[in-house]
């Protein structure tokens, strides 16, 4: 992966992974409440070191430096706003909107699969996988727990995202200074 890539990876997952640490506090249990703060507040902060760290190698050069990979990138990310869209909207639609944060999960983790080459990250394929069971595990927790299901699949989401986020950001920084 090249530089600017693991960069750019940490920065926006980093601040999804924040959004999802946010989304879980729709109604989680009150002990969980300054965890989920507090997952969020380190996300900004390895978007942010990301952001930055891109920002200052921007011309190192980049996976989608082609036309192919960059137009195949749009297209991936098309699809999944598309597929997301749909699905949320047939949610409301249905009245389970509760469902919507393991939709959303779900639609995110499975776009990874075809991201991970384009990128040429392997970690995207763990994540990937990780968001996807996420998503599938998430209202059957909730159910068990009594919980809804934004609050399951949020500090989930949010770990994933994070984990790969720091496993990139890492990489950026040994990077730069070798």
């Amino acid at each position: 992966m090249h530089l600017r890539d693991a960069a750019m990876t940490a920065a926006v997952l980093g601040f999804f992974a924040s959004a999802w640490f946010g989304w879980a506090q729709e109604d989680p249990p009150k002990a969980w409440r300054v965890p989920l703060s507090v997952g969020s507040i380190v996300s900004l902060a390895v978007a942010v070191a990301g952001g930055v760290v891109a920002w200052w190698q921007w011309g190192s050069g980049s996976a989608l430096d082609s036309d192919a990979a960059f137009r195949t990138y749009l297209i991936i990310v098309g699809i999944e706003f598309a597929v997301a869209a749909v699905g949320a909207a047939l949610l409301v639609l249905l009245r389970q909107s509760r469902y919507l944060a393991p939709w959303i999960c779900l639609v995110v983790g499975v776009h990874f699969y075809p991201m991970a080459p384009v990128l040429r990250s392997p970690w995207l394929y763990v994540l990937a996988t990780a968001l996807t069971v996420v998503a599938v595990a998430a209202p059957l927790l909730a159910r068990r727990s009594r919980l809804l299901p934004s609050a399951v699949t949020g500090p989930a989401a949010g770990a994933a995202l994070l984990a790969v986020a720091g496993v990139s950001i890492g990489a950026a920084l040994a990077a730069l200074a070798g």
